[in-house]
């Protein structure tokens, strides 16, 4: 991705400022979240921001973060408001709807949001102690930016013209599964024969159609890699002219394909522009949440939609760090991919599930920590709904969890089935033994003041900003 000059001026405006926060141990990181639909980003963010104000009081919730800082942890609190352009997250209003009877999740994302933390810890070094007795004890500030992840979807975009994303966006819809959500549109779109005349009408009934297919393969299939991605989840200014758009079999030439094209310019341009120069090419960890189990439920299909996407995630994040962002100090500097919801599965099988996601990760070419940037995948369940248990099956125990069903309160007792350490091979896909209940959130303390229960939130948080503490 070319820089944007501007961009390029604030960071070297930073320089200084970071230099100096990060020599007298005031380091300030932007720390991004996002995830694939339905993978839990907002419960994240409330249960890490949580946990953390509860070990900032002493408590042991984090314990992994906690070794990594040294015992040195003293206090956590949240910034106060102040004239930010973006939403504050609102944390406190997601901690009630948990602590509501019944307890409710909160709401998925729909913009970007923000929300500042502060982590005081005691200086270990002779020279820290030192410096801490002329400026206070050390301070590493998280600006947490929330945003939703069909955005994240587009990053690939930004180096495609129309007629490599036309072909690509075609090839994903014309798989077996997905040609049949999408038939109407398909057959619409091939129907036009190339050099088509360009009319705003064709135009805005094509991008009905493609939205509607969109729309089919993420709600009825479960699928996850669909451009772009605020066709889905257009955020609050809701659906624009810029998006009226849509893949062609014949995306050359001028004509409607001409028109289309200059849309597709002009929406990765304004990407570009409003979100990934400004915002995205600003973080410097990021966080990737991904609803591994889901797909897994889902089928083969959309279990090879979500591998696909995964793997065009991670090799974008990876194509950043050239020598501007080397020169300034910008870009990703830690990536951590989580694949949640853990707890909907036994205890032996959760290093199952890091383990295939890894390899999703990892992509066909098997390249996760490329370029340098240190990768560590997790498996997370930021709230935990369940415990350990033992189920009889076939006359023999097997592993499972307990908790209570969503759909009615009740309590149930699930063994989810086995978790494949790599992607299934075909015959896994033939027996469709793999459950995946709903479970509720167990009921919280509207405060949060002794934290949130969880599965390996810590160690996630250790291995993105340890080295920070």
């Amino acid at each position: 991705m070319p820089a944007d000059p501007f961009g390029l001026l604030r960071d070297l405006a930073e320089m200084p400022e970071r230099g100096l926060r990060n020599l007298i141990g005031q380091p300030r990181i932007r720390l991004a979240v996002t995830g694939l639909t339905r993978a839990g980003k907002t419960v994240f963010l409330t249960a890490m921001v949580a946990n953390l104000l509860a070990a900032g009081r002493g408590r042991r919730t984090l314990p992994q973060l906690e070794q990594a800082a040294g015992g040195r942890l003293r206090g956590v609190r949240l910034v106060p408001s102040a004239s930010e352009a973006l939403p504050r997250f609102d944390v406190e209003a997601h901690l009630a709807a948990l602590a509501a009877d019944p307890p409710a999740w909160p709401g998925r994302t729909d913009d970007l949001s923000t929300l500042e933390v502060t982590l005081d810890l005691e200086r270990g070094s002779s020279l820290g102690s030192l410096l801490g007795g002329l400026i206070g004890r050390r301070t590493v500030t998280l600006e947490l930016l929330d945003y939703p992840g069909e955005w994240l979807l587009d990053l690939p975009m930004l180096d495609q013209d129309y007629a490599e994303w036309s072909a690509e966006a075609l090839r994903r819809l014309r798989r077996a599964e997905a040609s049949t959500a999408a038939h109407e549109f398909l057959a619409w779109a091939e129907a036009l024969p190339a050099g088509t005349a360009a009319d705003e009408a064709l135009a805005r009934r094509g991008h009905a159609l493609y939205r509607d297919a969109l729309r089919e393969c993420r709600d009825r299939l479960g699928f996850r890699f669909l451009q772009p991605g605020r066709v889905l989840n257009p955020g609050p200014r809701g659906e624009t002219p810029l998006l009226w758009f849509f893949p062609l079999p014949h995306p050359r030439g001028g004509g409607l394909a001409g028109l289309l094209a200059e849309r597709h310019a002009a929406y990765v341009a304004a990407q570009r522009a409003d979100f990934f120069e400004p915002f995205f090419r600003r973080f410097d960890r990021q966080v990737v949440l991904v609803d591994v189990l889901g797909a897994l439920h889902a089928g083969q299909a959309a279990f090879e939609d979500t591998a696909e996407a995964l793997a065009a995630i991670a090799g974008a994040l990876r194509h950043g760090g050239g020598w501007l962002d080397w020169l300034t100090g910008a870009g990703i500097s830690r990536i951590a991919f989580a694949a949640t919801k853990a707890d909907h599965v036994p205890a032996r099988q959760r290093d199952a599930l890091a383990a295939l996601l890894g390899h999703l990760v990892a992509g066909p070419q098997g390249r996760a920590g490329e370029a340098g940037v240190p990768t560590s995948v997790h498996a997370l369940a930021s709230l935990r709904c369940t415990q350990d248990d033992v189920a009889m099956l076939d006359g023999r125990p097997v592993a499972a969890v307990r908790g209570l069903l969503l759909a009615n309160g009740r309590s149930a007792k699930v063994y989810p089935g086995e978790i494949p350490l790599r992607p299934p091979e075909p015959g896994f896909w033939e027996h469709g033994f793999f459950e995946m209940p709903e479970f509720q959130p167990p009921r919280l303390d509207a405060a949060g003041g002794s934290g949130v229960p969880h599965l390996g939130l810590d160690a996630l948080l250790a291995a993105l900003i340890g080295d920070l503490l």
